[in-house]
């Protein structure tokens, strides 16, 4: 069964800048998808990007755009998604999602997945 190590959050001020990973273990296919979605407190769940591994594909969903950027370390499994000028609204649990073969990131844009890792918690004071 896939496991997802999801490590990184903290406390950061208003402009600031973070960095979660996820780590995946616990398979031997090549054709995935590693994304984040986000969920603050008395809010709906908001996907916030994927990575595609087969060929480094990457999509965001609007509140991330121009701003946070996911990578893959396709040797280490393992999924970055750097955050820049951070904003009090990112504040939220941000958990990794995982999905297998080529349409991964597009389940993901609807909201599926095949495995979820434990939240990391992320906040921006204002």
């Amino acid at each position: 069964e896939v496991q997802l190590q999801a490590s990184g959050g903290g406390l950061v001020q208003t402009g600031g800048s973070l960095r979660l990973s996820c780590a995946a273990s616990g398979f031997t296919f090549d054709d995935y998808a590693i994304g984040w979605f986000r969920q603050a407190p008395g809010t709906e769940r908001e996907w916030v990007a994927c990575i595609r591994r087969s060929d480094g594909s990457t999509y965001y969903g609007d509140s991330a755009k121009g701003r946070f950027a996911i990578s893959s370390d396709n040797a280490r499994n393992t999924g970055t998604l750097q955050m820049n000028s951070l904003k009090p609204e990112d504040t939220a649990v941000y958990f990794c999602t995982f999905a297998f073969g080529t349409h991964g990131c597009a389940m993901m844009q609807n909201y599926e997945y095949d495995y979820w890792g434990q939240g990391t918690q992320v906040t921006v004071s204002s």
